[in-house]
């Protein structure tokens, strides 16, 4: 089974409501950020380099939606405020937030350097807490917010040499579960989204590279085929998958959804 997943005519299903999406500029962020700007949020669109934030938001405003840039690396404290407090001035009120920034990060328990564990918790888990944390106050006022996680079937299932990014995208789960239980009582949900493999640029900078699994591969298209095979559907996903997924989360539909993680994996994990 295999085929392009294209998108469904808007319906306005986030018409009114606000939200920040990080790592917006490529992959699975840029796919929900596009989908949110179309489905009528107002969208601040972060991630650390310019050009792929502005490239995101000149799609969104083309296809008639509202979006902002905003550059800034969320797993720096001060600037994940600044990122709150910029999105607060623009829309005066954040209703959802996507913390989806992250990066690959292989090795093993015995072999990985404390420098690459402490950078792919930094992106892979900090900045994920730290992208909601400063939006939680205005959250509890109102009573209404939605908080999305996107973590990695990674959390639920080894592979070869993934030890740090594993245990950051595990500490996403625990984090978001727990989380999701302190606020509940605000009517504020904390969900995760937890995506098989989708071949997305980074995704295929890790095939490039030739990081675990995918060292058995002499190119990085022959190890994504190989993975595809692995998955019950016969295929790998596509970011728009996960942005269908993200708007049901960020809208009213999921109103009595909270503390689950949402594997999105063609039945991998159900193997």
């Amino acid at each position: 089974m295999s085929g392009t997943i294209t998108a469904k005519p808007a319906r306005g299903r986030l018409a009114g409501l606000s939200a920040v999406v990080t790592g917006a500029g490529t992959g699975i962020g840029e796919a929900i950020a596009t989908m949110f700007g179309a489905e009528g949020a107002k969208v601040l669109c972060v991630g650390r380099r310019p050009e792929p934030i502005e490239a995101t938001v000149g799609r969104i405003r083309e296809a008639g939606g509202s979006a902002i840039a905003h550059i800034a690396d969320v797993s720096d404290e001060v600037q994940a405020r600044e990122m709150t407090e910029r999105a607060l001035a623009e829309f005066g009120v954040i209703d959802t937030v996507v913390a989806n920034a992250g990066r690959p990060g292989s090795g093993s328990a015995a072999d990985v350097s404390r420098e690459t564990w402490d950078d792919v918790l930094a992106v892979n888990l900090t900045s994920k807490w730290l992208s909601f944390k400063y939006a939680l106050p205005g959250m509890v006022e109102r009573r209404r917010g939605s908080i999305i996680v996107m973590a990695s079937i990674g959390a639920l299932v080894g592979a070869p040499s993934s030890f740090p990014y594993a245990a950051a995208k595990g500490g996403c789960v625990a984090m978001s579960r727990q989380a999701a239980i302190d606020y509940a009582p605000h009517n504020v949900r904390v969900n995760v989204i937890a995506p098989g493999t989708m071949p997305t640029p980074l995704v295929r900078g890790v095939y490039e590279g030739g990081a675990g699994m995918a060292g058995a591969f002499a190119t990085a298209d022959e190890g994504l085929r190989h993975a595809a095979t692995l998955y019950p559907l016969g295929r790998l996903g596509e970011p728009i998958e996960a942005a269908y997924l993200a708007t049901y989360l960020a809208s009213d539909e999921s109103a009595w959804t909270t503390g689950q993680t949402l594997v999105i994996d063609g039945g991998l994990t159900a193997r």
